[in-house]
């Protein structure tokens, strides 16, 4: 792997969504896609040129090979997938509409990642020659044992110098093991260096709360994220960016999107964008996680263009189906520059 290559860590389930807005009880037919935090965000760095290779454990059958030729042919490296277990994880899902809330339903328990245990990866041999590490708050909710993974993933990292990111992805539906969010996560943003996360994700697994948000009133105050980057910065002097993503819920098929990006001197704004027709907002933070990297990586100083990379990244992927964000840096850097016409290209 290249110096500048970026490894992901967690599991890639199985998705099964009800056809355009029908509820559970109204259909006979799902349509299978594959898709999961972690592996949302290797297939958007690979879109965009960025060396990446996702790390999980899927067990031996068809669907997991399915899954896995999937991932390589989006330029995604799977040499570091481990083959064990009974099953893969899946999750169904019920796409909402205006007043109605999408609904997800998880069926990971006994997934071949959740039995994952410490000393089952070699992270010194993944890491070889890696820059960059991002891993979710999604993959310690799934087990103990799959936390303490990350635990010992994100130490090997700090052990080589390694840049270390995480989206805090708070799942209340996912922590059933009887230690919660706030007991574990800290420990593992303790050895981060990139935050990324909503007001629901910090209060939930950290404990930390924005003044004056209502989200559910489809606005929100960039300014009232300072005082939780600071926050956040305070009790974790590791960290040296903190991003949130401004989702004001207008109802479930027209959401505002922004963000902001605190680097311990200057909190940076991006553009407002007004979506208005949602495809599938499924992936949405994954795909902003993803520019944010690419962002980072490319703009390197520039953390306004790095921001608004990460913004209209994740805006685009709102418009496409499933998990994964299946756009281009032109398709990007066009929508940045103001044209956002969806106009034919020809």
């Amino acid at each position: 792997m290249e110096k500048n290559s970026v490894v992901t860590f967690g599991e890639v389930m199985l998705r099964l969504a009800t056809p355009g807005n029908l509820r559970f009880d109204q259909c006979d037919t799902l349509s299978s896609t594959f898709g999961g935090g972690e592996a949302n965000v290797a297939v958007s760095l690979a879109n965009y040129g960025i060396p990446v290779s996702f790390v999980s454990r899927l067990p031996e059958n068809d669907i997991a090979d399915s899954c896995i030729r999937e991932l390589k042919g989006l330029g995604v490296d799977t040499s570091q997938i481990l083959r064990g277990g009974k099953r893969m994880g899946i999750y169904f899902l019920e796409a909402g509409a205006v007043s109605r809330a999408s609904k997800v339903i998880y069926d990971r328990l006994h997934s071949a990642l959740s039995e994952l245990s410490p000393g089952m990866i070699d992270w010194d041999r993944v890491f070889d020659s890696a820059g960059w590490f991002h891993w979710t708050g999604i993959t310690p909710a799934v087990s103990d044992s799959a936390a303490a993974v990350c635990q010992e993933a994100i130490e090997a990292a700090n052990r080589k110098g390694i840049i270390v990111s995480t989206d805090l992805n708070y799942r209340k539906n996912l922590w059933n093991y009887g230690k919660t969010a706030r007991e574990i996560i800290p420990g593992l943003v303790a050895g981060c260096d990139v935050v990324l996360g909503n007001e629901e994700d910090a209060a939930m697994a950290l404990d930390i709360h924005p003044d004056g948000v209502d989200v559910t009133k489809g606005q929100v105050d960039a300014e009232a994220y300072l005082s939780v980057s600071q926050k956040i910065m305070e009790q974790f002097p590791r960290c040296k960016k903190v991003i949130t993503t401004l989702r004001g819920s207008i109802s479930a098929n027209h959401n505002t999107w922004s963000g902001v990006l605190y680097d311990g001197d200057k909190l940076y704004k991006a553009p407002d964008y007004d979506i208005t027709h949602i495809v599938d907002r499924v992936g949405g933070g994954d795909s902003f996680m993803g520019g944010l990297i690419y962002g980072l990586l490319t703009y390197k100083k520039d953390m306004q263009s790095a921001l608004n990379f990460a913004v209209a990244a994740s805006c685009l992927k709102h418009t496409i189906y499933g998990d994964y964000n299946r756009v281009s840096v032109a398709e990007v850097e066009k929508l940045m520059g103001g044209d956002a016409s969806g106009r034919v290209s020809r």
